[in-house]
């Protein structure tokens, strides 16, 4: 019997709590969610700002988490960065606003690649997240970036310049009611990665409450990392 897509809604996974360790000595906590089936691709989550909440259980995370595995076949890897706590754990280290969480994202692509020999990986970054994935996502096994909500707090046009040296795809998914850089703001910001696709998202805010938005932000993730480019059901 399917069920109608709730807040609360989980669906059957393989979850794998983990332990990474960074070059700078750092132990990150995290989990993997991965389908029953054969994977179709994956995702790296780099959560939202910690000094506001953000960690690896923010709500568009866990309802990742939670429903892509089994509704779309994507793994979904969570982690909490360096200083950063959620129910599954606290990372050590402290806080470095961006900076000395070159060695998370870092560590977290290695992890993904070398141990859990992830195949089709993306960086989905949200807030302070798209910062990261920004400046430091720059593996070159990865296959593209996924920004939700892009604030551009710290990136520099110097920083985004490299993306143009880069020919991975990058996908900004920019709420039309964001707290920070609304669309028109965000095309601006954005035009020195002439490639780079904004999608705007007409009633959605910063930090996409409501199942609608939430609809949207995984059903855009799919269509990316699967090529299926069908909304996701609203029942399962």
């Amino acid at each position: 019997m399917s069920e109608v897509m709730r807040s609360s809604s989980v669906f059957e996974s393989i979850r794998t709590p983990f332990h990474v360790t960074t070059a700078d000595g750092v132990d990150l906590i995290g989990e993997v969610a991965a389908p029953i089936a054969p994977s179709k691709g994956a995702i790296l989550c780099l959560h939202p700002l910690p000094t506001a909440g953000g960690m690896m259980d923010s709500h568009i995370y866990k309802k990742a988490a939670n429903r892509l595995p089994a509704m779309t076949g994507i793994t979904v890897v969570r982690f909490n960065t360096r200083g950063t706590s959620s129910e599954a754990g606290s990372s050590t280290g402290n806080f470095d606003n961006g900076n000395a969480e070159h060695f998370d994202v870092e560590a977290m692509l290695t992890y993904c690649f070398d141990t859990l020999k992830l195949e089709n990986l993306w960086v989905v970054g949200w807030s302070f997240g798209t910062d990261l994935a920004l400046q430091h996502a720059k593996d070159p096994r990865h296959k593209g970036l996924i920004l939700l909500s892009p604030p551009l707090r710290t990136t520099t046009d110097e920083q985004l310049k490299y993306w143009n040296t880069d020919s991975r795809p990058i996908v900004a998914l920019v709420p039309e009611l964001d707290d920070y850089l609304k669309p028109d703001e965000a095309r601006q910001r954005f035009a020195v990665v002439p490639t780079l696709k904004i999608s705007a998202v007409e009633g959605a805010k910063h930090l996409w409450i409501g199942e609608p938005s939430v609809h949207r932000v995984l059903s855009e993730i799919n269509s990316i990392v699967t090529g299926d480019n069908a909304p996701l059901p609203t029942e399962f």
